[in-house]
């Protein structure tokens, strides 16, 4: 997959395999018809030698009855080390066409935060490309709130010897929203290591999607590739769609995926109402601790304390 923006003309529907689980042209309507856009670029290059952390800030404002194409590229040479913080808001009916490109040297660290606060009469696509170099590292972090219809649609290719990929997320979805995570991850060489780990609430008649893939090439030995996908129902009508897969050719590997969907576990939820507290008190505590195992991955402690405020501002307004 490249990081081209989607053509109009030609949206992907739920028969197409890769897009099995988001019908995009029924979801966008006819803000499919809008022109689009000259595309918006952001360009961030580190080649300076310095091995400080460098913090560059990225804020994508949707605009009503507009087909927008930003763009990111980040590329980080050799020994380079990063972190981008990418935040998402609008107003009104909009399609935001995204491509993100990032290739990272060897040795080179970024550390990437997506907070996704679109309109929620809104939609988002966005095709990530990520190509990392030996030794490299890179912990990403998506919080997933906006949007009518959204889809995170990330290919990474790990090239070198003992790269550490991550990728972790939570995604809070009410009313009517559909919340889409497809992850494609290529271990080219050996000696590497990926995450991904998901975790989504939903309520009302919201639709989740998690598609992960581990695909270990053959003498990518010594690879461990995990994906983990959590979900909790708040809601009889809502739905979860997960689609885990493996793709193996090499034989010294640890590699595992796992899948969850259900409503709040009754024992602990019993446990903590024979200690006093209330019900929706109960909720709240054992959702929130849902969630904050996957917000304390992140390392930046100011945003992991934004990100948990957020958080727990959502939950408590679904209990309300």
């Amino acid at each position: 997959m490249s990081t081209r923006l989607l053509d109009s003309d030609n949206l992907p529907r739920s028969k197409t395999e890769e897009w099995k689980y988001t019908n995009l042209a029924r979801g966008l309507g006819k803000l499919a018809e809008l022109a689009p856009e000259a595309p918006q670029e952001v360009f961030i290059h580190r080649n300076g030698g310095k091995t400080g952390e460098q913090i560059e800030e990225i804020l994508w404002e949707g605009v009503p009855n507009s087909h927008q194409q930003p763009r990111i590229k980040m590329i980080l040479e050799d020994g380079e080390q990063a972190t981008v913080i990418e935040r998402h808001t609008g107003q009104g009916a909009y399609w935001k066409n995204m491509a993100t490109e990032i290739v990272l040297g060897a040795n080179a660290r970024l550390n990437h935060i997506r907070i996704q606060e679109d309109s929620l009469d809104a939609v988002q696509t966005n095709m990530v490309h990520v190509t990392m170099e030996r030794d490299s590292t890179l912990n990403s972090f998506s919080l997933n709130l906006g949007g009518k219809m959204t889809r995170h649609d990330i290919h990474a290719v790990l090239n070198g010897t003992n790269i550490d990929c991550s990728f972790n997320g939570v995604n809070l979805l009410s009313g009517t929203q559909h919340g889409d995570t497809t992850i494609l991850m290529e271990h080219v060489a050996e000696q590497c290591l990926s995450n991904q780990f998901y975790r989504t609430i939903l309520n009302d008649a919201s639709r989740g999607v998690f598609q992960g893939k581990v695909h270990v090439h053959r003498g990518a030995q010594k690879t461990d590739g995990y994906q983990l996908s959590n979900t909790i129902l708040l809601s009889p009508k809502c739905e979860m769609d997960t689609k885990p897969e493996l793709e193996i050719y090499a034989d010294d590997v640890k590699c595992s995926h796992g899948a969850t969907t259900g409503q709040l576990d009754e024992e602990p939820l019993f446990y903590l109402r024979s200690r006093g507290l209330s019900e929706a008190e109960a909720r709240m505590l054992l959702m929130k601790a849902f969630v904050d195992e996957v917000v304390d991955k992140i390392k930046d402690e100011t945003l992991r304390a934004e990100i948990h405020e957020k958080a727990e501002k959502w939950l408590k307004e679904q209990l309300s």
